[in-house]
Protein backbone atom coordinates (compact mmCIF):
# COMPACT_ATOMS: atom_id res chain seq x y z
CA UNK A 1 0.00 0.00 0.00
CA UNK A 2 3.02 2.54 0.70
CA UNK A 3 4.14 1.69 -2.57
CA UNK A 4 1.16 2.52 -4.13
CA UNK A 5 0.53 5.44 -2.58
CA UNK A 6 4.36 6.82 -3.63
CA UNK A 7 3.67 5.85 -6.86
CA UNK A 8 0.09 7.94 -6.90
CA UNK A 9 0.80 11.13 -5.08
CA UNK A 10 3.50 12.59 -7.66
CA UNK A 11 1.24 11.12 -10.36
CA UNK A 12 -1.67 13.03 -9.01
CA UNK A 13 0.48 16.51 -8.33
CA UNK A 14 1.60 16.34 -11.68
CA UNK A 15 -1.51 15.88 -13.60
CA UNK A 16 -3.19 18.70 -11.36
CA UNK A 17 0.28 20.87 -12.22
CA UNK A 18 -0.27 20.23 -15.91
CA UNK A 19 -3.89 20.56 -15.55
CA UNK A 20 -3.24 23.63 -14.29
CA UNK A 21 -0.96 25.36 -16.58
CA UNK A 22 -3.35 23.51 -19.88
CA UNK A 23 -6.76 25.33 -18.62
CA UNK A 24 -4.52 28.97 -18.46
CA UNK A 25 -2.78 28.67 -21.73
CA UNK A 26 -6.23 27.47 -23.45
CA UNK A 27 -8.44 30.08 -21.40
CA UNK A 28 -10.94 26.87 -20.29
CA UNK A 29 -13.09 27.17 -17.75
CA UNK A 30 -13.80 24.96 -15.60
CA UNK A 31 -16.55 23.22 -16.37
CA UNK A 32 -17.77 19.95 -18.71
CA UNK A 33 -16.11 19.92 -22.06
CA UNK A 34 -19.35 18.44 -23.80
CA UNK A 35 -22.19 19.48 -23.08
CA UNK A 36 -24.43 15.75 -22.86
CA UNK A 37 -28.24 15.57 -22.07
CA UNK A 38 -29.12 15.82 -18.81
CA UNK A 39 -29.32 12.68 -16.60
CA UNK A 40 -32.44 12.92 -14.54
CA UNK A 41 -33.85 10.33 -12.33
CA UNK A 42 -30.99 8.03 -12.30
CA UNK A 43 -32.60 4.47 -10.79
CA UNK A 44 -30.91 1.09 -9.14
CA UNK A 45 -31.94 -0.76 -12.96
CA UNK A 46 -29.71 2.16 -14.20
CA UNK A 47 -26.68 -0.16 -12.92
CA UNK A 48 -27.89 -3.15 -15.30
CA UNK A 49 -28.71 -1.16 -18.19
CA UNK A 50 -24.73 0.76 -18.09
CA UNK A 51 -23.54 -3.16 -17.69
CA UNK A 52 -25.62 -3.93 -21.11
CA UNK A 53 -23.95 -0.90 -22.33
CA UNK A 54 -20.36 -1.59 -21.51
CA UNK A 55 -20.68 -4.84 -23.35
CA UNK A 56 -21.56 -3.16 -26.10
CA UNK A 57 -18.78 -1.19 -25.64
CA UNK A 58 -16.28 -3.68 -25.08
CA UNK A 59 -17.33 -5.36 -28.42
CA UNK A 60 -16.15 -2.69 -30.54
CA UNK A 61 -13.28 -2.30 -28.11
CA UNK A 62 -12.23 -6.08 -29.09
CA UNK A 63 -12.57 -4.97 -33.20
CA UNK A 64 -10.74 -2.18 -32.78
CA UNK A 65 -7.82 -3.87 -31.51
CA UNK A 66 -8.00 -6.25 -34.07
CA UNK A 67 -7.87 -3.83 -36.69
CA UNK A 68 -4.83 -2.44 -35.24
CA UNK A 69 -3.18 -5.29 -34.56
CA UNK A 70 -3.72 -6.77 -38.51
CA UNK A 71 -2.51 -3.33 -39.35
CA UNK A 72 0.54 -3.90 -37.60
CA UNK A 73 0.95 -7.10 -39.17
CA UNK A 74 0.24 -5.65 -42.75
CA UNK A 75 2.84 -2.56 -42.02
CA UNK A 76 5.22 -5.51 -40.28
CA UNK A 77 5.22 -7.48 -43.16
CA UNK A 78 5.46 -5.03 -46.55
CA UNK A 79 9.01 -4.00 -44.21
CA UNK A 80 9.09 0.00 -45.47
CA UNK A 81 10.89 2.75 -44.73
CA UNK A 82 9.06 5.21 -41.97
CA UNK A 83 8.33 7.93 -44.66
CA UNK A 84 6.67 5.14 -46.78
CA UNK A 85 4.33 4.11 -44.31
CA UNK A 86 3.37 7.58 -43.12
CA UNK A 87 2.71 7.92 -46.62
CA UNK A 88 0.40 5.19 -47.19
CA UNK A 89 -1.23 5.85 -43.93
CA UNK A 90 -1.77 9.55 -44.45
CA UNK A 91 -3.38 7.91 -48.29
CA UNK A 92 -5.72 6.10 -46.59
CA UNK A 93 -7.01 8.49 -43.48
CA UNK A 94 -6.96 11.38 -46.41
CA UNK A 95 -10.02 9.21 -48.60
CA UNK A 96 -11.92 8.25 -45.36
CA UNK A 97 -11.35 12.06 -44.33
CA UNK A 98 -12.72 13.67 -47.74
CA UNK A 99 -15.72 11.00 -47.36
CA UNK A 100 -16.35 10.83 -43.83
CA UNK A 101 -15.38 14.50 -42.69
CA UNK A 102 -16.63 14.00 -39.21
CA UNK A 103 -13.74 11.24 -38.84
CA UNK A 104 -11.11 14.01 -39.07
CA UNK A 105 -8.69 15.07 -36.39
CA UNK A 106 -9.24 13.53 -32.69
CA UNK A 107 -12.70 14.05 -32.33
CA UNK A 108 -12.92 16.78 -29.60
CA UNK A 109 -15.12 19.25 -31.78
CA UNK A 110 -16.45 16.27 -33.78
CA UNK A 111 -17.35 15.02 -30.37
CA UNK A 112 -19.90 18.53 -29.73
CA UNK A 113 -21.02 17.94 -33.29
CA UNK A 114 -22.53 14.60 -33.94
CA UNK A 115 -24.40 15.27 -30.26
CA UNK A 116 -26.33 18.30 -31.58
CA UNK A 117 -26.74 16.88 -35.46
CA UNK A 118 -29.40 14.18 -36.46
CA UNK A 119 -27.63 11.23 -38.30
CA UNK A 120 -29.41 8.14 -39.95
CA UNK A 121 -28.52 4.57 -38.45
CA UNK A 122 -26.59 3.55 -41.54
CA UNK A 123 -24.26 6.93 -41.24
CA UNK A 124 -23.35 6.37 -37.97
CA UNK A 125 -22.57 2.87 -38.32
CA UNK A 126 -20.49 4.18 -41.31
CA UNK A 127 -18.88 6.83 -38.98
CA UNK A 128 -18.01 3.85 -36.17
CA UNK A 129 -16.86 1.77 -38.38
CA UNK A 130 -14.18 4.26 -40.67
CA UNK A 131 -13.33 6.18 -37.22
CA UNK A 132 -12.10 2.98 -35.82
CA UNK A 133 -10.14 2.27 -39.04
CA UNK A 134 -8.71 5.90 -38.74
CA UNK A 135 -7.51 5.52 -35.49
CA UNK A 136 -6.08 2.34 -36.18
CA UNK A 137 -3.88 3.13 -39.45
CA UNK A 138 -2.94 6.53 -37.44
CA UNK A 139 -1.15 4.42 -34.35
CA UNK A 140 0.27 1.88 -36.90
CA UNK A 141 1.61 4.13 -39.64
CA UNK A 142 3.55 6.04 -37.77
CA UNK A 143 1.66 9.10 -36.95
CA UNK A 144 1.25 10.93 -33.42
CA UNK A 145 -1.53 10.08 -31.63
CA UNK A 146 -3.37 8.73 -29.11
CA UNK A 147 -6.19 6.59 -28.59
CA UNK A 148 -8.16 8.27 -25.73
CA UNK A 149 -10.27 11.05 -26.95
CA UNK A 150 -11.07 9.38 -30.25
CA UNK A 151 -12.10 6.61 -28.84
CA UNK A 152 -14.41 8.76 -27.09
CA UNK A 153 -15.95 9.97 -29.83
CA UNK A 154 -16.27 6.61 -31.13
CA UNK A 155 -18.25 5.80 -28.05
CA UNK A 156 -20.65 8.50 -28.15
CA UNK A 157 -20.79 7.73 -31.94
CA UNK A 158 -21.75 3.72 -30.63
CA UNK A 159 -23.85 5.25 -28.33
CA UNK A 160 -26.13 6.92 -30.29
CA UNK A 161 -26.44 3.69 -32.87
CA UNK A 162 -28.12 1.50 -29.68
CA UNK A 163 -29.78 4.70 -28.53
CA UNK A 164 -31.47 4.87 -32.09
CA UNK A 165 -31.74 1.23 -31.34
CA UNK A 166 -33.54 1.49 -28.25
CA UNK A 167 -35.00 5.19 -28.63
CA UNK A 168 -36.81 5.00 -25.27
CA UNK A 169 -33.76 4.58 -23.22
CA UNK A 170 -31.57 7.55 -21.16
CA UNK A 171 -29.26 9.00 -23.89
CA UNK A 172 -26.43 10.81 -21.93
CA UNK A 173 -26.49 7.44 -20.22
CA UNK A 174 -25.65 5.03 -23.33
CA UNK A 175 -23.23 7.36 -24.63
CA UNK A 176 -21.70 7.91 -20.95
CA UNK A 177 -21.15 3.93 -20.74
CA UNK A 178 -20.07 3.16 -24.31
CA UNK A 179 -17.66 5.75 -24.18
CA UNK A 180 -16.30 4.09 -20.78
CA UNK A 181 -16.19 0.72 -21.64
CA UNK A 182 -14.75 1.08 -24.91
CA UNK A 183 -11.81 3.07 -23.62
CA UNK A 184 -11.27 0.76 -20.45
CA UNK A 185 -10.99 -2.22 -22.86
CA UNK A 186 -8.96 -0.91 -24.82
CA UNK A 187 -6.56 0.76 -22.67
CA UNK A 188 -7.06 -1.06 -19.81
CA UNK A 189 -7.76 1.90 -17.38
CA UNK A 190 -10.50 2.17 -15.74
CA UNK A 191 -10.28 4.60 -12.67
CA UNK A 192 -8.38 7.28 -15.04
CA UNK A 193 -11.71 7.14 -17.46
CA UNK A 194 -14.46 7.52 -14.59
CA UNK A 195 -12.43 10.38 -13.77
CA UNK A 196 -12.21 11.64 -17.11
CA UNK A 197 -15.75 11.42 -17.63
CA UNK A 198 -16.86 12.82 -14.92
CA UNK A 199 -15.01 16.13 -15.52
CA UNK A 200 -15.46 16.32 -19.70
CA UNK A 201 -19.41 15.38 -19.96
CA UNK A 202 -20.56 16.81 -16.21
CA UNK A 203 -22.05 13.68 -15.24
CA UNK A 204 -22.78 13.83 -12.02
CA UNK A 205 -24.13 10.28 -11.23
CA UNK A 206 -20.75 8.55 -12.30
CA UNK A 207 -22.05 4.76 -10.18
CA UNK A 208 -23.40 3.83 -13.39
CA UNK A 209 -19.84 4.68 -15.39
CA UNK A 210 -18.02 2.48 -12.89
CA UNK A 211 -19.93 -0.54 -13.53
CA UNK A 212 -19.48 0.49 -17.21
CA UNK A 213 -15.66 1.06 -17.25
CA UNK A 214 -14.94 -2.61 -14.74
CA UNK A 215 -17.27 -4.54 -17.46
CA UNK A 216 -14.61 -3.18 -20.31
CA UNK A 217 -11.74 -3.29 -18.13
CA UNK A 218 -12.76 -7.13 -17.41
CA UNK A 219 -13.23 -7.86 -20.53
CA UNK A 220 -10.50 -6.73 -22.10
CA UNK A 221 -8.46 -8.90 -24.39
CA UNK A 222 -5.67 -10.86 -21.82
CA UNK A 223 -2.36 -9.29 -23.89
CA UNK A 224 -2.71 -5.53 -23.56
CA UNK A 225 -2.97 -3.60 -26.65
CA UNK A 226 -0.28 -0.97 -25.54
CA UNK A 227 3.20 -1.45 -25.54
CA UNK A 228 4.04 -0.11 -22.41
CA UNK A 229 1.45 -2.33 -20.40
CA UNK A 230 2.86 -5.21 -22.21
CA UNK A 231 6.41 -4.62 -20.83
CA UNK A 232 5.49 -3.91 -17.42
CA UNK A 233 3.39 -6.98 -17.53
CA UNK A 234 6.74 -9.10 -18.49
CA UNK A 235 8.59 -7.80 -16.32
CA UNK A 236 6.42 -8.21 -13.43
CA UNK A 237 6.01 -11.99 -14.60
CA UNK A 238 9.94 -12.03 -14.94
CA UNK A 239 9.83 -11.11 -11.34
CA UNK A 240 7.72 -14.09 -9.89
Amino acid sequence: MTRYYKAFIPALVASCASYLVFVLITHLNLGPTWNFPAYTNPKVGDIFYAVAYSLAGAAIGWIFILFVRNFKLVFKRLNLAIYLRLTIGGFVLGIISYYIPLTRYFGHEQLTEVLKSTFTLQFLCVLLLFKLIAIAVTVTAGWRGGFIIPLLFAGTVLGLIIFQLFPGQNLALITVCCMASLNACVTRTPVSIIILLAAMTGLHNIVPVIFASLTGYFLAPKLPLIQAQLRREKSNDSLL
